[in-house]
C-alpha cells in the first residue's frame, strides 16, 4: 500500500473541522479525560470545586489531544501503509505536516498555560511529562526498539487519573498510584489483542510488536497472563479500604469477562476474537472506573 499523501495535494482548504477533530485522536482522548476525571472525584470526599473540574478537565484534554496530534505527525509515513490508519487527515493529504504540529503545539500551550496558571505547577509539570512521554519517547524510541514498547510506554496512558487526583489536591497520593497502576496493567492486553489482529501490518511497517516478534502464541499467553495479574490488581482499592464492597462485586464480575476473552484467545482463537477482546478491554476499563466512582459517592 503507497502513501495516500504522496498522490493527493497538501490542501489546506480541504480541511474541514473534522479533520482537526480527528487528528487528536478523540476516542483515546475522551476516555484519557474520564479516567482523569474519576481521579478527580477519588481525590475529594465531596464534589469536586467547580472550577477545578472544568480548567483540569481541559487542561488535560488540550494536552493530550496534543500529544495525539503530534503522534499522528511523528507516524505519518507508517499509518500511510496500514489498513486502521490510513484514513487519517495527515496521510489523506488534508492537513500537512506543519499545519499539525502548529495546531498540536498550540494546544499544548494552551493545556500548559490553563493547568500552570489556574490548576496548579505538579499538575501542569506531571502533564507535559507525560505528553513527552507518549509523543516523544514512546513514538520516536520506544515503539521501533522493543517488543516491550507497550509495557514500558504504557506508563504515559496510565497518568491521567493521577493527573486528574494532584489537580485537586496538589499532591501525589498512594491512591492515586493504584489507579496509575490499573491502567498500567490493563495496556498490555488492551493492546496485545489488536497487536495480533494487525500483527501482519506491524511486521510490514518494520514495528517489534510482540506477535511480530515473537509470534502469535507467545503474544496469546502473555494476554492471559497479564489479564490474571490485571484482574488481582483491580482489587486492590478494595484491599486498601479505598473503595468497598460494591467496587469489589462489580470489578470480579468485569474481571472474569476479559478473563474468558483471554482464556479463549489462548487455548479457542478464531477469526475476530482479538478485536472483540480488544473492543471489551475498552468497555472494561471505563466500567472499572465507573464503578470506582459509584462507589465512591455510595458508600
Amino acid at each position: 500500500m503507497t502513501s495516500t499523501a504522496q498522490t493527493l495535494p497538501a490542501a489546506a482548504e480541504r480541511a474541514t473541522w473534522r479533520d482537526w477533530y480527528e487528528l487528536c485522536k478523540p476516542r483515546v482522548v475522551m476516555l484519557i479525560v474520564f479516567t482523569a476525571m474519576v481521579g478527580m472525584f477519588l481525590a475529594t470526599p465531596g464534589m469536586v470545586p467547580l472550577p477545578v473540574l472544568l480548567l483540569g478537565t481541559l487542561g488535560i484534554g488540550l494536552m493530550a489531544s496534543s500529544a495525539a496530534a503530534i503522534n499522528q505527525v511523528l507516524d505519518r509515513h507508517v499509518d500511510a501503509r496500514m489498513a486502521r490508519t490510513c484514513g487519517r487527515p495527515l496521510v489523506t493529504g488534508h492537513l500537512t505536516a506543519r499545519q499539525s504540529l502548529l495546531f498540536a503545539l498550540a494546544l499544548g500551550g494552551g493545556g500548559m498555560l490553563v493547568l500552570y496558571r489556574w490548576i496548579n505547577s505538579l499538575t501542569a509539570w506531571l502533564t507535559l511529562f507525560t505528553l513527552i512521554g507518549y509523543a516523544g519517547i514512546y513514538t520516536l524510541y520506544l515503539k521501533r526498539a522493543t517488543p516491550q514498547n507497550i509495557v514500558i510506554g504504557g506508563a504515559a496512558g496510565a497518568a491521567p487519573p493521577v493527573l486528574g487526583w494532584t489537580a485537586v489536591t496538589g499532591a501525589l497520593d498512594p491512591h492515586a498510584l493504584l489507579l496509575f497502576l490499573i491502567i498500567f496493567v490493563w495496556t498490555p492486553p488492551h493492546f496485545w489483542a489488536l497487536a495480533i489482529e494487525r500483527h501482519k501490518e506491524y511486521a510490514q511497517v518494520g514495528i517489534p510488536m510482540l506477535p511480530v516478534t515473537h509470534g502469535l502464541e507467545f503474544t496469546r499467553t502473555q494476554v492471559l497472563l497479564y489479564t490474571i495479574l490485571m484482574v488481582a490488581v483491580t482489587l486492590l482499592p478494595f484491599a486498601t479500604g479505598m473503595s468497598g464492597w460494591l467496587y469489589f462485586a462489580g470489578a470480579l464480575a468485569l474481571g472474569g469477562v476479559f478473563l474468558y476473552y483471554a482464556v479463549r484467545l489462548k487455548f479457542a482463537p478464531q477469526p475476530g476474537l482479538p478485536m472483540r477482546t480488544f473492543g471489551y478491554s475498552i468497555v472494561y476499563l471505563m466500567g472499572i472506573f465507573t464503578l470506582l466512582l459509584l462507589d465512591h459517592y455510595f458508600r
